[in-house]
This record gives structure tokens, C-alpha cells and sequence, in this order.
């Protein structure tokens, strides 16, 4: 191929001003940009793992029955993660070309918000649940479930009152979790009783998360934890407890998850039923 000339007389002439960094964000409008660049790199990040994985006919295959609203679920959590991890880097880039300032570590941040090392329980009342957040249909879980669920009374009476957590509630995370499985395992590795990941086992100085008493003790602090962090609003700490605060800081609320809602709407759905 042969060589090409280009005939440029003024290299700078397609840039009619030099950018120039603001420096003076207030911090509403900085979180503002960190969301949006954030949410950038993410949608970018979706569409590229769409593109990469349709030669192969998406994720869950050409012929996997519902396998494009799974693919499409799937591609956004992914991309969300990433990005949250620091994923390609663009949100970083764009967030330091506008403002000059390192973008902050949404993980890191959350950790610190939470505090897991100063964090001390007091003992206190248990406080029952505001009746205006629970308007889920009543659900019945399964008779072997249940059956289970009764060997780890105890241990639930126990973490109830160290932690100040309604003990239905800690049931009806657990059946919801696990349905009382000990040995329970997620796809995502999560493990025991109240689905551990290895992380919050280690945050909430579980050792073993298939035992069933570090398990619950370390799930009921992790939700008093969030409980806490979002003022006794019960649905946050279970969207906290189900797809992390750091989406639930991203999205401002329940993250878009069908997930994460039938999640709360399934922990609820027990709940009304032990208190039927």
C-alpha cells in the first residue's frame, strides 16, 4: 500500500478552543458526573459484550427459550460490575478531563460508609416493622422449609437479640436466601443459611459460612448493618443486602433489578405470612 501524504498546514485547526478544566464543582454536581460517566462507561461496556457475544448467538444461545431478555439482564449486571470495579477506565478518563480530580472509588466508598470496624451494636429495643413499607401479597414457603428452619430457632433468637433484628425478618431472609438449606451454594458464591459472599463473611468475622450459627449471626449483623445505614427502611436494606450499596447508592434507591425486587417482594411475601 503506498505511503499516503497529507498536506496539513495547521495541525491544531479542527480545535477551536483548547478545553479547559473547570475547577469549581460543587459536590452535588461532581456526584452528578461521576453517576453519568459511570453510567456511560456502563452502557459502552453492555455494548460491547453485546457485540462479542452475538457471533455465538448471545450468552444463553440462538435456541435457549427466553435467552435475549436473559442475555440483555445479564450484559447490564456484568457491565454494572465492571464498571464499579473499575471496569475500562473511561468513566475515570472522563470524570479527570472535566474536573481535574481523580474519580473516587465508588467501592471504597461504600466501604467507608458503612464502616464495618467502628460499627457497635447497642443494646436496644427491636424495632418492629412500619407496616406502610410491607404491601406485598402474602407467601407461603414450602413445609420442608419450614421444617428446617426450626432446627436454627435458637441461634436465630440469639442473633435477634445481639443485633436488634425482628427474628421473622432473619427467617424470612433465610428461606428466601437459602430455604434453609445450610449447604446452600449460589451461582455467584454466595454460601450457607443467608448467602454469604466470602467478602461479608470476612467483614462480618465469619470463619466457616457453612456453620449454621456463624452464618446467621454474620447475615443478621450484615442487614442490621444496612438497616442502620439507610435509617430503619426496611426495602433498602434488603436491596443493600441483595445487590449491594453500591448499586443502591448508584440507582438512588432499589436498583432497576427484577432480581432485587422479587427479592423484597419474596422476603416480605414470608413475612406476612409469619405474622398472619
Amino acid at each position: 500500500m503506498p505511503d499516503v501524504n497529507l498536506n496539513i498546514t495547521n495541525p491544531n485547526k479542527h480545535i477551536s478552543e483548547t478545553f479547559k478544566i473547570k475547577g469549581d464543582y460543587s459536590s452535588d454536581e461532581k456526584q452528578k458526573l461521576q453517576k453519568s460517566a459511570r453510567d456511560f462507561e456502563s452502557l459502552l461496556t453492555s455494548l460491547m459484550m453485546k457485540s462479542m457475544t452475538k457471533s455465538a448467538g448471545g450468552l444463553f444461545g440462538e435456541n435457549n427459550y427466553g435467552g435475549d431478555i436473559l442475555d440483555t439482564v445479564f450484559e447490564e449486571k456484568i457491565a454494572s460490575y465492571m464498571t464499579e470495579s473499575k471496569g475500562l477506565g473511561v468513566a475515570d478518563m472522563i470524570y479527570k478531563n472535566i474536573t481535574g480530580e481523580e474519580l473516587p472509588d465508588l467501592m471504597k466508598l461504600n466501604s467507608k460508609e458503612i464502616n464495618f470496624a467502628e460499627f457497635k451494636f447497642a443494646k436496644r429495643e427491636i424495632p418492629k416493622l412500619n407496616k406502610s413499607e410491607n404491601d406485598y401479597p402474602t407467601i407461603k414457603p414450602s413445609s420442608k422449609a419450614v421444617d428446617r428452619l426450626k432446627d436454627y430457632e435458637d441461634i436465630i433468637d440469639k442473633a435477634s437479640e445481639k443485633y436488634g433484628v425482628d427474628k421473622n425478618i432473619i427467617k424470612s431472609i433465610i428461606l428466601t436466601e437459602s430455604a434453609a438449606n445450610p449447604k446452600a451454594i449460589s451461582t455467584a458464591r454466595a454460601k450457607g443459611l443467608m448467602q454469604l459472599m466470602d467478602s461479608t463473611a470476612r467483614d462480618m468475622g465469619v470463619n466457616d459460612a457453612f456453620n449454621p450459627e456463624e452464618n446467621i449471626f454474620g447475615g443478621t449483623k450484615y442487614f442490621a448493618k444496612m438497616h442502620q445505614q439507610y435509617k430503619g427502611d426496611t426495602k433498602l436494606a434488603l436491596a443493600a443486602y441483595n445487590a449491594g450499596p453500591g448499586n443502591v447508592a448508584k440507582y438512588d434507591g432499589v436498583p432497576p433489578f427484577n432480581e432485587t425486587k422479587n427479592y423484597i417482594a419474596r422476603v416480605f411475601g414470608y413475612l406476612n405470612n409469619m405474622e398472619e
